[in-house]
């Protein structure tokens, strides 16, 4: 429909475009003028102070319910036990204590949110006010004005005034962070020791983790790589990977004169050495062994390590030596620890202290 088809009565009036609610018309020298704002169209809320007063209320509401969720939250983290499931249709069986997490939080953070949005929709002051723009720094007058717009933004958000609303904001903004501290109890027990020694103690059986049986001395050739797990630790226990991330060993028979390092040799049976088959830069396991040079190989960065020579870096971005297991012969025969290793095992440890 072209303009000459719209009633004369409809069209809008040309009034000064610089005041406010004034519409301008686009002519054909300024197809693109400044069409101004609309007329500003008052709500019920701000002739009604019956009106205000309900939407006051519905904010309050919101962040009441907010709070509330926030402490069912952490009642439902405290009581709930982490392996109880239920069933929601139509998802299905799921972690009770992960759905009320879920709903208590999603919950708090949506009223916060509702409630906020009501409350600027409707008892803010919604009067759209144009404003010129201005250079980047702003001069001393600018400033002044900024503030005071500030301030009359903050007298015409009523914050002062609607005490029950400022109230209620408080609170929910006070006890949603209360969740995140809440989780804080995720992060486990306090680690105490536990970094510093490993499931290798005196006695405990050097077992090779493919045939899980014990090693004898002769069931390691010269030259050979074996890797072993203490006796009693089993692949069915929950625990098992936690547990072999410090206490995987590798085992490589060498020929005593070959063995460098004095105490090496000490900590050795019959050349049999036993070293941490965590690499020290980042953890990744050591599995490739170079027999004529007696080195062994990190795949994951090339970290290389001598285990004629105490296990020393010769190569790549590791800074520790592999931790020796001390190892002996029990009386049937077998090859065991006889302590745990006297240094942490791993990386990111040994700046730690």
């Amino acid at each position: 429909m072209s303009s000459q088809d719209i009633p004369e009565e409809n069209l809008p009036a040309e009034q000064d475009h610089h005041a406010h609610g004034a519409v301008s018309v686009a002519d054909e020298r300024d197809p693109f003028s400044d069409p101004g704002l609309p007329p500003h169209e008052h709500r019920i809320q701000d002739i009604d102070e019956r009106a205000a007063k309900r939407s006051e209320r519905v904010v309050a509401m919101l962040f009441t319910v907010s709070m509330l969720a926030t402490v069912g939250f952490i009642a439902s983290y405290v009581t709930i036990p982490k392996d109880k499931a239920i069933f929601v249709f139509p998802i299905g069986h799921i972690s009770a204590l992960n759905f009320a997490l879920g709903l208590t939080l999603g919950a708090a953070l949506f009223c916060i949110g509702a409630g906020a949005v009501h409350w600027a929709r409707t008892l803010m002051s919604d009067v759209e006010v144009a404003d010129e723009r201005h250079a980047i720094s702003a001069p001393p007058e600018v400033k002044a004005k900024v503030l005071a717009d500030f301030k009359q933004g903050a007298k015409e958000s009523a914050i002062g005034r609607r005490k029950l609303i400022r109230t209620t904001m408080f609170g929910a903004l006070t006890l949603v962070p209360l969740s995140g501290v809440v989780l804080l109890r995720d992060l486990g027990p306090l680690p105490g020791t536990s970094l510093r020694h490993t499931a290798w103690s005196k006695g405990k059986l050097l077992v090779n983790m493919n045939t899980n049986e014990p090693l004898r001395p002769s069931d390691v050739a010269v030259g050979s790589l074996t890797f072993a797990k203490p006796e009693g630790v089993e692949e069915s226990q929950e625990d098992f990977q936690n547990v072999m991330a410090k206490a995987a060993l590798m085992i490589i028979r060498l020929q005593p004169d070959n063995i460098k390092d004095k105490r090496e040799l000490e900590w050795s049976h019959e050349g049999i050495v036993a070293y941490s088959k965590i690499c020290t830069h980042v953890g990744c396991p050591i599995s490739l062994y170079e027999q004529q040079t007696h080195h062994v190989l990190c795949p994951c960065h090339q970290s290389t390590f001598d285990l004629s020579d105490g296990a020393r870096v010769i190569f790549g971005p590791a800074g520790h030596a592999l931790p020796q297991l001390r190892i002996g012969v029990s009386e049937e025969g077998y090859l065991q620890a006889l302590g745990d290793f006297e240094e942490p095992v791993g990386p990111a440890f040994w700046e730690r202290g």
